[in-house]
């Protein structure tokens, strides 16, 4: 009797064996679940955020290459004796022959004018003026934040000291479109400035996970769009400034030009 009970309790304890090695049924994609799936390795987490990473490591460039001009533009016209910054400036107005030749004397007049102070050109940067002789600038203005040029403040000063004088309707709206444009265009290229350099570092965050890509590139927008704005109220300020500089040829002899860099 007690060989039957033996085998019986082999048996039941050989079962569990049996059933733990029957083969794993596929799972409803046709294939069989495996560690890596769950637990992937470092090889493939790489592999499969390849492109991710180069496409972010290429975009930070573009932002490190975006920083370097909008330094330039920071750092444009604030030097006096440096090459490259003061070739960089917004508008110039030469004032070399500021009589016109029409006028008797002309040429005693504008040599008197230089005598007193006036110089032959004037540079407008985004924190400063420069101004010099012939094709060298000699001096530049103490950087001021919400810097705006107001040229005919600066030839009064520099010719007849406290003096004032009556200004022409367009003159006066083309000094206060200055004065406004001149302050959101300042704050545009710092803004731009720096949401340029943060995205440099942000960018790359996007590989590690999804969830940063939307705000990135939230963030980069913002970026582009202050820039974009600052390079178009620039070019469209000085664009009008110096037609109404020209508009003026028959009183005064002003030559504006737009700081094509």
């Amino acid at each position: 009797m007690t060989l039957p009970t033996f085998i019986s309790t082999r048996r039941s304890r050989r079962v569990p064996q049996e059933k733990s090695t029957a083969p794993i049924s596929p799972t409803p994609s046709g294939h069989s679940p495996n560690n890596d799936t769950l637990h992937p390795s470092t090889s493939t987490v790489r592999a499969a955020t390849r492109n991710r990473l180069i496409f972010s490591l290429l975009t930070s460039l573009l932002f490190l290459i975006a920083l370097v001009f909008l330094i330039l533009v920071e750092l444009g016209n604030t030097a006096a004796y440096h090459a490259v910054v003061g070739s960089i400036y917004f508008l110039k107005l030469d004032l070399s022959h500021i009589i016109p030749q029409a006028v008797p004397q002309a040429t005693l007049i504008n040599s008197i004018a230089r005598t007193l102070g006036l110089h032959d050109f004037y540079q407008v940067g985004l924190w400063s003026y420069c101004e010099g002789y012939g094709n060298d600038i000699t001096d530049c203005s103490k950087p001021k934040t919400l810097y705006w040029f107001n040229p005919v403040e600066i030839i009064l000063n520099q010719l007849l000291a406290g003096a004032t004088i009556a200004l022409p309707a367009n003159i006066i709206s083309a000094l206060a479109l200055v004065r406004t444009a001149s302050h959101w265009m300042f704050a545009l290229f710092l803004t731009g400035a720096c949401t340029c350099f943060v995205s440099i570092f942000l960018t790359p965050l996007s590989i590690y996970t999804r969830w940063a890509t939307f705000p990135i590139a939230l963030f980069a927008f913002l970026s582009a769009l202050t820039t974009t704005a600052a390079s178009i109220i620039a070019t469209v300020m000085f664009t009008i400034f110096s037609k109404v500089v020209h508009s003026a040829e028959g009183e005064v002899n002003i030559v504006p030009e737009i700081g094509i860099k």
